[in-house]
């Protein structure tokens, strides 16, 4: 999967993907700086929040590519940006994906 930066149209099509069915408040969002996106998500224990970031970790792995999170109780905040190519890639919008599936999964 490619490293290279996305142009703004590949970034705001990948963004509404990602949101498709998701209430807006609670979708993905491009940070204040423009390069990256971040997430919250809000799980009903923490043993259920542990558990999306273990599938999402798997993933992660698999991808080479790793998020910025925190956990508090059972919500998790996630940022996820490519450092090397200095904003979005491919590789973030296939782990937001990766996590969106990975929070449906009970």
């Amino acid at each position: 999967m490619s490293r290279k930066r996305l142009d703004e149209a590949a970034i705001a099509e990948g963004i509404a993907r990602l949101n498709l069915g998701l209430d807006p408040a609670e979708g993905w969002r491009r940070d204040a700086d423009g390069l990256s996106i971040a997430r919250s998500f809000r799980f009903d224990s923490f043993a259920e929040a542990f558990a999306f970031m273990t599938r999402s970790a798997l993933v992660a792995e698999k991808l080479d590519h790793h998020p910025d999170w925190s956990n508090s109780y059972r919500t998790v905040s996630v940022r996820l940006t490519t450092h090397s190519a200095r904003g979005l890639t491919a590789l973030d919008l296939a782990l937001a994906e990766a996590m969106n599936a990975a929070a449906r999964r009970p």
